[in-house]
């Protein structure tokens, strides 16, 4: 993968369950992390004193996060509805040239901010909350 523009990577959701996936807000900074837990397997008898793991045994999350300024009225009703509601809703992450992560995330963290002089921001942190798809695009 070549360089990419950062712009070009978009947080989709559908709150509905409908299918339908919208642009959550104009973020001017996005993240998506993956991770997975290891369980060491490692005995007395390991070759060498080596770590030893058990493949496929540990927990695997993903995180997206987000900062930037609402679309409109209606998306930052959306991403605060699902936050108050402590609800999970389908999200979609679309990396350019890499593919599409799509699956249920929970809002864990939203704050707003803004200057004097300027426009109000929000950061957004969601936590995956169950068994995601990728799609090469």
């Amino acid at each position: 993968m070549g360089a990419q523009r950062g712009k070009d990577l978009l947080l989709k959701v559908d709150e509905n369950g409908d299918g339908v996936f919208d642009t959550v807000a104009g973020l001017r900074a996005r993240r998506i992390a993956f991770n997975a837990e290891t369980v060491d397997t490692t005995v007395a008898e390991s070759a060498g004193r080596w770590r030893e793991l058990l493949g496929g045994a540990g927990v695997q999350r993903a995180a997206l996060s987000g900062s930037g300024i609402f679309k409109d009225a209606a998306s930052d009703a959306a991403l605060r509805r699902l936050f108050f509601e402590a609800r999970i809703a389908p999200f979609k992450a679309v990396i350019p040239d890499f593919g599409t992560v799509t699956g249920p995330f929970q809002v864990t963290a939203l704050e707003y901010g803004g200057e004097h002089n300027g426009e109000v921001t929000f950061e957004a942190t969601l936590e995956s909350a169950g068994a995601l798809a990728f799609e090469v695009l």
